[in-house]
């Protein structure tokens, strides 16, 4: 069994996931390093896992400030250095009754946030990591990113970005000894999922996903998805006749709240 990581970096920690997950890391001899958009909620998941024994740094931060979060990201580093990064910050957008287009701003601001945040989070660590010879790079992608959906096509299109993103640098960064893990979660119970109007096949709690993402992190597994009954038939789907598909993700009903995040960074 790898040894568990003392040093974690976790964007997006002050909802859904992402702060699932500070919760499960947080015990004594570990270090947290925290980030999100929301103070209030920052201070609130701050305060927990201190109170659960772990030594936390914590920053209001947007993953879009390229300059801010790399700064933050090294500062940590030098002082902790970091065994493993989930970059789980992200904001969902869609389509639903009445709207067949997506805003192009919204579109924009969730590939800046998404997609391009992404990298924002692990660039600053890949060189350090690799220099060091170990740790390990958790990236938080979804089934939504196996077969784009009529309904989501930006959201798909960021998170299949992520996908490739992480398939291509793990044996890249396996020479060096750096892991990198694939999360592909299903439906969560989160609040960002709150508002979709749609049918939630399997859909677990947050807590539950930050369970079964840690064991899967814990075991460095290169590929962490749940439910496998869901993600085997999202992974069979591109296999199907493309009309067949197609057709069917017509009459499905589903109400996807566009995001009001718009990209000004």
């Amino acid at each position: 069994m790898p040894s568990r990581p003392r040093s974690i970096l976790i964007t997006g920690a002050t909802s859904g996931i992402g702060r699932a997950l500070a919760s499960i890391y947080a015990e004594p001899g570990v270090h947290l390093a925290l980030s999100g958009r929301n103070q209030e909620r920052l201070d609130a998941v701050t305060a927990e896992c201190r109170t659960a024994g772990a030594e936390v740094t914590a920053a209001k931060l947007d993953v879009r400030d390229r300059e801010k979060i790399s700064t933050w990201i090294r500062s940590v580093d030098d002082i902790h250095p970091i065994d493993l990064v989930i970059a789980s910050a992200g904001i969902t957008t869609g389509l639903g009754f009445g709207r067949l287009r997506e805003d192009p701003e919204a579109v924009r601001a969730i590939n800046a946030i998404n997609w391009l945040g992404t990298l924002n989070t692990v660039d600053p660590v890949i060189e350090r990591m690799s220099a060091r010879g170990r740790g390990q790079i958790a990236f938080l992608g979804s089934i939504a990113a196996l077969r784009g959906l009529p309904y989501s096509p930006a959201y798909c299109a960021t998170k299949a970005a992520v996908h490739a993103y992480a398939d291509a640098l793990r044996p890249a960064l396996a020479a060096q000894g750096v892991k990198v893990s694939l999360i592909i979660p299903g439906f969560v119970e989160t609040a960002m999922n709150r508002d979709i109007h749609a049918p939630k096949p399997l859909q677990i709690s947050a807590t539950r996903a930050a369970a079964i993402i840690r064991r899967g992190l814990d075991r460095g597994t290169a590929v962490v998805a749940f439910p496998w009954f869901l993600y085997a038939g999202a992974r069979l789907m591109p296999f199907l006749p493309n009309r067949l598909v197609d057709f069917v993700l017509r009459f499905a009903h589903v109400d996807i709240p566009e995001t009001n995040e718009r990209n000004t960074k």
